[in-house]
């Protein structure tokens, strides 16, 4: 059986990106492999095993292209009222926070944020398959 183990982004500054999923997301670097003409950052957390890849090359001066076929990472969270405030109050411009109920039952509550690469993060509550 496979089991998920990173996700990769490419994105333009290491500091930046760091301090970012640092302070929204509790991530931590894990690892770090510095080569001639890239680096890759390995951030994660006690809350899981999957870690996210920050890949920046040395060369790249001009943002990313996202395109269109790029989705979002997602994170779940125990109170995402009180995560919904921090991000607010830390400056990151969380949207806000939608209550998904196409049936007329809520099936999950989540935001979405966007990273100094404009990468998407939705930010789910914790509970049914959003553990």
């Amino acid at each position: 059986m496979a089991k998920a183990i990173h996700s990769m982004i490419r994105v333009l500054q290491e500091a930046r990106s760091v301090q970012f999923y640092e302070k929204a997301f509790g991530l931590q670097v894990a690892d770090r492999l510095d080569f001639d003409t890239f680096t890759l950052v390995y951030m994660s957390n006690a809350e899981s095993t999957f870690e996210l890849e920050l890949t920046i090359n040395k060369d790249r001066t001009e943002p990313y292209d996202l395109g269109d076929g790029y989705g979002h990472l997602a994170f779940s969270v125990d109170d995402l009222d009180a995560d919904h405030a921090r991000l607010t109050n830390a400056g990151f411009a969380p949207r806000k926070i939608v209550d998904f109920a196409p049936a007329g039952d809520v099936i999950a509550r989540f935001f979405f944020i966007a990273d100094p690469d404009g990468y998407e993060v939705e930010v789910l509550q914790r509970g049914g398959r959003y553990l």
